[in-house]
């Protein structure tokens, strides 16, 4: 795995795009904060720049770096999630603003998944997650069943777990400033 975590790390910090396995399912990622990476992945999943994507943490550290303020219930939440679970929170910094959405939010997981959590750890910055997918084409559930095109398109290929078949994506909630909730997917 360290070898894994080595070439996908030189992958990133150069700008680069990958296609890694998380907590969920396949993804394409790259450094939060490079604006032109993210745009690298928009081509490659032809997909709208207005629709935002989200970003993997490691932590409470690197989560406190993008949000000055995280609603209490946020913790609850996190703490008591039984499955992978995605906040969307207001007010992110630090980021590439092409993937901020256009209400000021962006949504986060917090990962325990060893090569995710590792990757970022020596990148010390989140990692853009969206499904290995072309926009609108069903997200796939193992690395065999993603498009030929997709593989080609990233610069790295992570090579671990390309035997797993993945969870189903993760539940996602809103949560606003002023405590307002809303369950976006179960």
């Amino acid at each position: 795995m360290n070898t894994e975590i080595h070439n996908a790390y030189e992958v990133i910090k150069n700008g680069g795009i990958i296609l890694y396995p998380t907590d969920t399912v396949w993804g394409i990622g790259c450094d939060a904060s490079n604006e032109e990476a993210v745009k690298k992945i928009y081509a490659l999943k032809q997909r709208e720049e207005s629709k935002s994507m989200i970003c993997l943490m490691n932590g409470e550290k690197m989560l406190y770096n993008v949000f000055a303020k995280i609603p209490d219930v946020a913790w609850e939440i996190l703490d008591n999630s039984e499955r992978p679970t995605t906040l969307i929170l207001d007010q992110p910094k630090n980021v590439a603003k092409n993937i901020i959405a256009e209400d000021n939010t962006l949504g986060i997981r917090l990962v325990k998944e060893p090569f995710c959590y590792k990757l970022m750890e020596r990148l010390k910055r989140p990692l853009v997650s969206t499904s290995a997918n072309i926009s609108g084409q069903p997200t796939p559930m193992s690395f065999k069943e993603i498009s030929p095109e997709i593989i080609k398109g990233v610069d790295y290929v992570v090579n671990l777990h390309h035997d797993k078949v993945c969870k189903k994506p993760s539940a996602i909630i809103k949560l606003t400033l002023d405590s307002q909730v809303k369950i976006i997917r179960r």
